[in-house]
């Protein structure tokens, strides 16, 4: 039997980086879109405005990074 950790569907997902003056990226909380973000403190700002604590960006269980992590903001 083969073991896979199992994550918590985390509240805060952030898309990949999408084609503008400036990049930018999607952000959704509890499935639904709040806006959009050009660099990781809009994340954190976001998260805080929602009243969720993020203590770390990089624990999967906080944050689901789509197409790149916390450090891509640029497209592809």
């Amino acid at each position: 039997m083969t073991y896979s950790p199992q994550f918590p569907n985390p509240r805060i997902t952030v898309l990949p980086v999408q084609a503008g003056d400036p990049p930018f990226r999607i952000v959704e909380i509890d499935g639904e879109v709040i806006g959009t973000a050009t660099e990781v403190t809009d994340v954190l700002l976001a998260a805080a405005a929602a009243g969720i604590p993020v203590h770390d960006l990089d624990d999967p269980a906080a944050v689901r990074w789509v197409g790149g992590g916390k450090l891509s903001w640029r497209p592809h």
